[in-house]
């Protein structure tokens, strides 16, 4: 049995036989839609279809909703009130779906605050109340979850970022993503678990562990509690209505749980669980599994936000899958296409697909590739033995008519094929000829020999009055057992490809001689359609070149002034185009300043730079490329770097709520006059920042040397670090600004009590090149990891949550291991006196403030 819910309970208990044994086909056969019972967590009250009279609840409502007297039979406006039955009425005529729960959050029922999810199935209207505790609104939790997701453009990643995040929100031990196969068996693909469990990913269990009438309900109800896994259960009082029939539960949130699942939950000590349904294209794709070793009772406001982030996810998990097989298709189209390009210089085919084999075995994942052509095999990797291959081509030529044609169990085809089922289990066969001789042909190996499960083989577990089969290694064994002689699954995408490689290469056969003219075609419309975007652009340069040739130029006394003029403007306009493309539409401001100011530097005059790291966009540096190429231009002709004894300071600061307000001042050249004509340098340094910015400027002609002021507003500005002093000061002494981590990968420690936070930190670190990173929520968590593998630096946040990691400081200094504290807290954070020394780094902060930190603990501990 997996580690979902496979509700296998019902009315009655089925007794098996002593003789026969236990098998999970049992759950087949009850219905396990109608317990006639529910979870102990909360309450349920049934009425008729006009929602006036109760007609069944379950044993503990009265108690719950604080009622005297019996509810079967009594009025719901006496039990509820006539407000609470006037919501009820309202979110039951609102919902979308007739079964689908209507939910009332935080809602008065008496003196007690309840969650209520309401619902209309069949005959029944069915009410459902849990306690509300205050946990936060479901749409801000489920916003900041998503947030964490929606930028994610890889399906693997999205998959190993869900289990952290969903792990993060709910609080529980262990969270599992995992994903049905098609011939219904599953495999553990992501966890995020408790550093002192058993990991269980990579591990498969057969289709047999979730019967197929519970894959029908997780379709039905994507999310699915189990508060406590000793499985006690509230009856439903009466079991059956006046006409016989129990009461299906289908859709209700407190249906009870399986003895069998409960069992198998408690023999791996599990204590509460809850899962979330992963839904594609209407099909059950998988399910985010999540297991905690001690009861837990989820909120329904949580639920909610797992709901939504659950559908979100599945949501996007569907667009990356549609996304990875249209690039897949397309690299597949590019690859057929160099083949293309190939074959147009080789007049032997044959010979050509042979070279080629290294690059078809790229198009699709396998463990072997062959090709027949002309009567001559040649293969590479897991192929069959050769005196075996001719079978196999002949039982293909009979099989594939023609067509592409794929099994992931060729001894099951091919009984001779069983001899060798470790080393080909899977075959993908591509027709090169309308008879079948020549062919293209793609091998997989048995699954088994290629699996990898992480799960500690020493493990034992507890075993109830079921037996082992209800442990996760008895699992892992059947579904071995269950796929031996099988391979991975074809894909319907991997046929997809399979098909646009046969018409690629069967037209490389049959119309070689045509390839030639095809393809001159094809490049002449590439070439076509390059020289339109070239020409575009060019205009569009042009244009702006031309209003500078064209400009009012009165002030300028010769030709050679002119074109020296031009020049510098046009070079501005390079600088800020280069920058603009490398820094991906923006660039920093002292990085512009640097390049406009560089040809003066080796003069004697002195430049000097002041201001924090300013990120501007594409618009505002361009129109400052130009102003500051103008500034630079005149004080090398007229002013402070026009001598030596010049100087020009460039400050600037980030004010609030203004953007940036940039100071240019010069002194120590000649004496300054007031101009009595105002050129076009003169307008562009004037008007620019306010015309096409929105900002201002200010030029004020001083005797002892030009000051021009600008403000830059902040759609066009922002900060891009927020380093600490400690930070600056540390790469001001040590130079660690310019140091890297690259090469190094030292395994770093992250102990931080907030999930979203520690995940943008390992991004930072993996952006840096570091792949051996690990985290601990807790002091508990961080003293063990460090105990399974000390690690070579750390970054402890100090606040984590109900205490601090002050402990963990205390180890890792005994240990001699460097660490930086991070913590909201900044310089004002109180240290014990033996951590005073201790560096910190100040939320929120950057990735070259974290790597400078380490590369100066690196540098300590060297």
């Amino acid at each position: 049995m997996p580690f979902s819910h496979s509700r296998c309970v019902a009315l009655k208990v089925i007794v098996l036989p002593p003789s026969e044994p236990v098998t999970l086909d049992t759950c087949d056969r009850e219905p396990i839609h109608i317990p006639g019972s529910i979870q102990p967590h909360g309450c349920l009250i049934a009425c008729d279809i006009g929602l006036t009279t109760i007609e069944r609840a379950s044993a503990n409502a009265a108690a719950i909703l604080e009622c005297e007297a019996s509810l079967p039979g009594r009025s719901v406006v006496d039990v509820l009130g006539h407000r609470l039955l006037h919501d009820l009425r309202n979110a039951l005529a609102t919902t979308n779906t007739a079964s689908r729960p209507a939910l009332l959050l935080d809602v008065a029922c008496g003196d007690r605050m309840f969650d209520i999810a309401i619902h209309h199935h069949k005959s029944a209207v069915i009410i459902e109340f849990e306690p509300a505790p205050s946990v936060g609104q479901p749409l801000h939790i489920a916003r900041e979850m998503i947030g964490r997701i929606s930028d994610i453009t890889d399906v693997d990643r999205l998959v190993q970022r869900a289990g952290r995040i969903v792990s993060g929100a709910t609080g529980y031990d262990r969270v599992m993503i995992y994903r049905f196969e098609q011939d219904g068996s599953g495999k553990v693909v992501s966890e995020t678990k408790r550093a002192d469990l058993e990991s269980f990913l990579g591990q498969y269990f057969p289709a047999s562990d979730i019967p197929q009438q519970a894959r029908a309900l997780y379709l039905q109800n994507t999310i699915r509690v189990i508060s406590d896994a000793d499985g006690a259960r509230v009856p439903i009082e009466p079991v059956l209505d006046a006409s016989g029939e129990p009461l299906d539960l289908s859709f209700a949130h407190l249906r009870s749980v399986s003895p069998i699942h409960c069992e198998y939950l408690r023999n791996m000590g599990v204590g509460a669980s809850m899962s979330i349904s992963i839904i594609l294209d209407g099909m059950l794709w998988g399910l985010i599994a999540c297991h905690h070793y001690s009861p837990r009772t989820l909120p329904m406001a949580q639920r909610v936000a797992m709901e939504v982030f659950g559908e979100f996810f599945s949501l996007h998990l569907k667009s990356l899958k549609e996304r990875r097989r249209v690039a897949a298709v397309a690299g597949t189209r590019e690859a057929l296409d160099r083949f293309l390009i190939l074959s147009s210089h080789h007049e032997d085919v044959g010979e050509l697909l042979r070279q080629s084999l290294h690059e078809f075995s790229r198009l699709l994942p396998n463990d072997g590739i062959g090709i027949m052509f002309d009567g001559k095999w040649t293969g590479l990797g897991a192929t069959p033995p050769d005196a075996a291959v001719p079978d196999v081509l002949d039982f293909i030529r009979t099989a594939s008519d023609g067509r592409v044609w794929a099994t992931h169990a060729l001894s099951q085809k091919l009984h001779e094929a069983a001899a060798y089922s470790d080393r080909v289990s899977g075959v993908l066969a591509i027709p090169l000829s309308q008879t079948g001789s020549d062919c293209l042909v793609f091998f997989r190996k048995e699954l088994v020999q290629t699996l990898n499960w992480a799960g500690n083989p020493e493990k034992t577990y507890e075993t109830g009055p079921l037996g082992d089969r209800l442990t996760p290694r008895k699992s892992f064994a059947i579904w071995k057992e269950t796929v031996k002689g099988q391979a991975q699954a074809w894909a319907d995408t991997e046929r997809e490809i399979a098909e646009i490689a046969r018409m690629a290469i069967v037209e490389v056969v049959l119309r070689h001689n045509e390839l030639m003219a095809g393809e001159r075609r094809k490049s002449e419309v590439r070439q076509r359609m390059l020289n339109q975007e070239l020409s575009h652009r060019v205009k569009n340069i042009l244009a702006v070149i031309k209003s500078l040739v064209t400009s009012p130029q009165h002030h300028k006394n010769t030709l050679e002034d002119y074109v020296a003029t031009l020049q510098g403007r046009i070079e501005a306009l390079s600088i800020a185009h280069d920058q603009v493309v490398r820094g991906d539409g923006g660039g920093i401001l002292v990085d512009l300043l640097e390049a406009e100011l560089q040809p003066y530097r080796s003069r004697a005059s002195t430049i000097s730079l002041a201001g924090p790291d300013v990120w501007l966009d594409s618009r505002a540096f361009s129109v400052l490329a130009l102003v500051f190429h103008e500034l630079a231009t005149n004080a090398a002709k007229y002013g402070a770097l026009s001598v030596s004894t010049g100087m020009v300071t460039i400050s600037w600061t980030m004010t609030e709520g203004r953007g940036c307000e940039i100071l240019w001042r010069e002194s120590g050249g000649p004496l300054v006059d007031v101009p009595l004509r105002r050129g076009f340098g003169s307008a562009l340094i004037e008007r620019s920042v306010p015309y096409d910015l929105g900002g201002e400027s200010m030029v004020r002609f001083e005797a002892s040397g030009l000051e021009a002021s600008f403000r830059i507003p902040l759609p066009h500005v922002k900060l891009t670090v927020s380093s600490t002093k400690a930070a600056v000061a540390m790469a001001d002494n040590g130079g660690a600004q310019t140091g890297t981590l690259r090469g190094l990968d030292p395994a770093v420690l992250i102990v931080e009590d907030q999930i979203l936070i520690a995940l943008d930190l390992e991004a930072m670190l993996s952006e840096e090149g570091l792949s051996r990173v690990s985290t601990a929520s807790s002091v508990r968590q961080a003293m063990a990891a460090i105990e399974a593998g000390a690690p070579d630096l750390a970054i402890l946040d100090i606040n984590l949550g109900s205490g601090n990691s002050f402990p963990v400081a205390d180890e890792l200094r005994r240990r001699g291991i460097p660490f930086v504290f991070a913590t909201g807290y900044g310089e004002g954070a109180e240290l014990p006196e033996g951590l005073a020394n201790t560096l910190i780094v100040r939320k929120p902060y950057s990735g070259k403030a974290i790597v400078a930190a380490l590369v100066a603990l690196t540098e300590t501990r060297s």
